[in-house]
């Protein structure tokens, strides 16, 4: 019985009001993953067949796709409704179901990974350590995915500084505030990888959807928002790597951390 009987975790406000209202932009302007993350998956996290993993945090499934190509079996949770129903909409072959880092509906040791791709800063707490811990299998493996917006690049610096002053309290990963978790009690080392990535295409879509996608910005009322996107046309038409293009490239970091649970 896959069932976990416990008060259900609420998310922050930014997560469910933003990706409740961007969830398009959110499918545009997000870039997918580098092809080398396939070998990452299946090297060390040892994804396969006959294998079972945990999208947590799934979003709309922008991970899920590269879960599914390792020929796992792929059990997606999302606590944000809108979200969770393109999920299923597109891979009606994954199961999506409801639920939270904290209160995971899953047996014990019922699963061989728990990937959580551009999400785990969400939820980065010792409760939810301990219920990713409980659903994994003996000597079952956690994934931490992101995708980095490259700040070393001058126009994505600014592209960021345009953002801060709405940031206010909603987790990130630049912060590095979800890295004090570890080394966490009951898992091993964190084993980081990080692999040079870019986005191509439209400047309205993979930089203005792009940042529109951020929960923080996607909850902005309708003036704030207006007023956020005339910056970033203005930075655009300012900076000659992207007006003089028909296409550009957003250059990314894709970072990926894995530790594996250790044996009680």
């Amino acid at each position: 019985m896959e069932t976990k009987e416990a008060p259900r975790t609420e998310i922050h406000q930014a997560a469910a009001r933003g990706f409740s209202a961007g969830v398009s932009r959110y499918t545009r302007g997000r870039p997918d993953y580098p092809p080398q993350i396939d070998v990452w998956l299946k090297e060390s996290l040892g994804l396969g067949y006959g294998k079972r993993v945990v999208d947590l945090g799934a979003g709309t499934g922008k991970f899920s796709s590269r879960l599914l190509a390792t020929g796992a079996e792929v059990l997606a949770i999302e606590p944000v409704a809108a979200m969770r129903e393109q999920l299923a909409a597109h891979y009606p072959n994954i199961e999506a179901r409801d639920g939270t880092a904290e209160c995971l509906p899953l047996a014990d040791a019922s699963v061989d990974a728990v990937v959580c791709a551009q999400s785990f800063h969400w939820f980065a707490t010792q409760q939810a350590l301990n219920e990713i811990r409980r659903v994994l299998k003996p000597d079952g493996i956690l994934g931490l995915v992101w995708n980095v917006r490259d700040e070393r690049v001058n126009w994505v610096a600014a592209l960021t500084a345009l953002m801060a002053p709405y940031e206010g309290d909603a987790p990130r990963y630049h912060t590095g505030r979800w890295r004090q978790l570890f080394p966490a009690q009951g898992f091993g080392p964190l084993r980081e990888h990080h692999i040079s990535h870019g986005h191509t295409g439209p400047a309205e879509q993979v930089i203005v959807d792009r940042l529109l996608s951020v929960s923080f910005i996607a909850a902005l009322p309708s003036a704030d928002q207006e007023k956020f996107v005339t910056q970033v046309h203005a930075l655009i038409a300012a900076t000659p790597e992207m007006t003089l293009r028909s296409e550009v490239t957003f250059p990314y970091d894709t970072a990926a951390f894995s530790c594996r649970k250790i044996k009680d």
